[in-house]
Parts: structure tokens; sequence; C-alpha cells
């Protein structure tokens, strides 16, 4: 999407060694696949920022990939995302008009690309939501989408939300801890947050809520060691309640604790861990 950070992404990744071409027709770039082929440079890792505008973009792009494939690359798409209320605040920030917003507004021209992005998007290997990601996470998630590059030690973000606010749409694995018991209802809580001491204390005491964590624990370990031979070296942890303000905050926290306390048989970090609360104050 337009102002979700493809330019930061590109960066990256430049950074690391890529070669990268920024705005590339798609027409262009079986073209160009084979000029850095056969040049000198012997790239063997192409990184290409690619704009839709157009309606067929999304079977035009299914075509390309398999046409590249074809001739033996291998390929991996990464669409990146932002909210649209995000998207019009770093509009608004920057003064630029959005590329299909022509004479209408910029919720219009928005909304107009993502239809066109929204076959892309379900398309993609990952999807990286920039919304609430500052620029340390986002080199973190695309340097060890690449764990060749960036080592063999997984990344994990633990991400509290409400679900009266909607799914986060780049978690790989999510829980619902509304199996415990509200501190909502009980009036001296309600007014806190999960990261408050009373209602931690509340919310991890309950009857299953450690139990839950230990297994939880587990269960991320057998997943991750698989994303790790699949060559994917980040994942992104869902922890959902009902407003993403009290039992989510306070189990994503000890789930990030946990985590970063995990270490292998030498005793070395299991995982590099960042926690953060999407919801927390939107009530």
């Amino acid at each position: 999407m337009s102002g979700a950070g493809r330019t930061s992404v590109a960066n990256v990744l430049e950074d690391d060694g890529w070669y990268v071409s920024d705005n590339v027709p798609i027409s262009l770039i079986a073209t160009l696949v084979e000029m850095v082929r056969s040049s000198e440079l012997g790239a063997q890792r192409i990184a290409m920022v690619v704009r839709g505008g157009d309606p067929s973009f999304g079977d035009e792009m299914q075509q390309l990939r398999r046409e590249l494939e074809d001739g033996g690359a291998r390929t991996s798409m990464i669409f990146v995302d932002a909210s649209d209320d995000v998207l019009v605040r770093r509009f608004e920030q920057v003064r630029r008009r959005h590329p299909l917003q022509g004479n209408g507004t910029l919720g219009e021209g928005i909304a107009a690309e993502r239809a066109i992005m929204d076959p892309v998007a379900h398309a993609a290997n990952t999807v990286i939501d920039t919304s609430n990601l500052s620029s340390t996470r986002l080199r973190s998630i695309v340097e060890n989408a690449f764990p060749s590059v960036a080592g063999r030690r997984l990344s994990i973000a633990v991400q509290s939300f409400g679900f009266k606010y909607g799914l986060p749409i780049d978690c790989d694995l999510v829980v619902d801890v509304r199996f415990l018991p509200n501190p909502f209802w009980i009036p001296e809580l309600r007014e806190h947050n999960g990261r408050d001491p009373q209602v931690r204390d509340y919310v991890l005491r309950q009857d299953d809520a450690a139990e839950f964590l230990d297994r939880y624990v587990d269960l991320v370990g057998i997943v991750g060691r698989g994303y790790l031979r699949e060559g994917k070296g980040y994942m992104t942890l869902g922890v959902g309640c009902t407003g993403g303000k009290h039992r989510s905050v306070a189990m994503s926290e000890d789930l990030a604790r946990r985590l970063s306390e995990a270490t292998d048989a030498d005793g070395a970090p299991l995982y590099d861990v960042e926690v953060t609360h999407r919801d927390l104050g939107r009530e």
C-alpha cells in the first residue's frame, strides 16, 4: 500500500546486500532479472519494489511469478500494509496526494488501492503491517524473513489486542485469553491496565493462567523450530481479550518475559522478543 513503507523495506534489503530496484514496471521485471543474472554482478538476490495501480495487477503478478519460477528463479513476495487511519495520517504529514486519489478524497484513493491490492496481499508470502512498528522492529522483521542474512535466532513479536477492534492481519498465531475472568468488572481494577501490578497479579493468579502460558511457550518452541527450518526467521503472536486493556496485556507481558528467558542447551537465548499493545489506551 502506498505510504505503508515499501521504500523502508527496500532500504533494509539494500543494506543487507540485495540488488534493489525501486518502482519497477511489472512488464520489465522478467527482463531486469535476466539482465542482472547475465551481468558481471552475478547477483543472486534481487529485490524489486512494485507499485500496483491497475485492476489487473494481481493477476499480472501471479503470472509473472509463475514465469520466473518456471525459469528457475525462487520468488518471495512481501506485502507492506498499514491501517487506513495510519495511511491517512502519513499522507497528511507529508502533504502528498495519494496516487489513486484523482479528484476524490484521500480516503477514496486508499480504498481504491486496497481493492486492487487485496488479492496481492492474500498471495504474498509475508505481510508486514507497519502501523505500529518502529524502524528497528521493521528492520528486524525484514532481515529475519531471510535467515541466511540475519542468523538463526527467531525474532518474536508479541502483540496484545482487543477482539472488538478486529483481528491483527499480520499475526502467525492468535490466542484468546477471554477464558480468564475480566478485571473490567472489578471496580478497583477497571481503570487500570494489564501493565499495572494489581491487574497483572489478578490475571496471572487465575486458575489455568500459568499452565496456559507454560504450554503456549512449549508450542511456540515447536512452531518456531519449524519456521527456522522453512526459512522464516520471525513470528508474530497475537494475544486477544475483549478490549485489549487488561487480560491480553498482562498475559502478553508475561508471555514475552517467559520467551525472553528461554535458552538453548548452551544457555544462549532462543529468541529476540518485543512486546507491543495495539489497543491499549484506545478505549
